[in-house]
């Protein structure tokens, strides 16, 4: 479910950014505007970056074989990872190489109200692309901290394409008040100055979306509301004695592996031990689908902190 509502998202942005991104060039060329030329590129990168994204979630559906025995979940983050220096290397190097050239040697605009009409067309569609992302954003937000929210997500699918949306919204703003203001006040420059606004713009969301999935791409725990349900199952166990040890990786949005360390009581019979891990094992997939693989040692206390004291 959660791959289908990924794809959802990745394809209406990609198709409004593909129709927006011809539209603006053609603007752009008819005007000679730096801010419409950066928001061109702007829609451009994005249309290839979802059609990166979409590629992504289609190789971590692939399944586990000898040479990847966990699977391809994470090949996902690798192309997000991507994604943003994309933006940050085309998208923002770009508009601020294109805004710095037409700061040094303005020119005038001309037909400005297509530019006008354009950008005026660019946020219908954009804001239809973004309100799609945030309604699918929107169900991992706890306590309305969205920034947080972010940083706990496990799929950069979806909030990829939600800070792509919100650049290209704040970037259409940008070029619709730069290209006003220099008008207005007959300062052409602003319209450079407008299109290096974009690309600082689209560099901080590079920069975010790249620190957010290097931290998947290296290796992140699962949400701790796992752990929670984990510890909640174990309690149910009536041979087990104490928990040494819980961890998990996040493979994928919705592939997760868990390994425990557990210390039985004495005197439990190897039967029970193994019924009540397969028990366990169970559990822990119904209670949460998105935990595909579980290892579970049995392993005393004291065994277990010599181990960890000798590594």
């Amino acid at each position: 479910m959660a791959g289908h509502s990924s794809r959802v998202v990745i394809f209406a942005a990609l198709a409004g950014n593909f129709l927006i991104a011809i539209t603006k060039a053609g603007a752009a060329a008819y005007t000679g505007s730096s801010a419409m030329f950066s928001e061109a590129i702007h829609s451009a990168v994005d249309t290839g970056n979802q059609g990166l994204l979409l590629y992504g979630l289609h190789r971590s559906k692939r399944s586990p074989d000898a040479r990847h025995p966990y699977g391809y979940g994470r090949e996902l983050y690798f192309w997000a990872f991507v994604v943003a220096l994309l933006i940050f290397a085309v998208g923002s190097g770009v508009s601020i190489y294109e805004g710095i050239h037409k700061i040094f040697n303005p020119e005038p605009i001309e037909n400005p109200m297509v530019n006008f009409i354009v950008l005026g067309a660019a946020m219908v569609f954009e804001g239809a692309a973004w309100i799609i992302a945030f309604r699918e954003f929107r169900t991992s937000v706890k306590d309305g901290k969205y920034f947080a929210a972010v940083s706990a997500s496990k799929d950069p699918s979806i909030f990829a394409v939600l800070l792509e949306d919100s650049a290209a919204m704040l970037g259409l703003i940008v070029a619709t008040l730069g290209l006003a203001l220099g008008l207005w006040l007959d300062i052409p420059e602003l319209d450079g100055v407008a299109s290096v606004a974009i690309g600082i713009l689209l560099a901080a969301i590079a920069w975010v979306l790249a620190y957010e999935t290097k931290g998947l791409l290296v290796g992140e725990g699962a949400d701790p509301e796992v752990e929670v349900a984990i510890r909640r199952i174990i309690a149910q166990q009536s041979h087990v004695l104490k928990t040494n040890e819980i961890l998990s990786l996040q493979n994928g949005p919705m592939d997760i592996l868990v390994t425990l360390s557990l210390d039985f009581k004495d005197g439990v019979s190897s039967e029970n031990v193994e019924d009540t891990i397969s028990r366990m094992e169970k559990q822990i997939r119904t209670a949460r689908p998105d935990v595909r693989k579980v290892f579970i040692e049995a392993q005393s206390w004291r065994a277990h902190n010599r181990a960890a004291n000798a590594g």
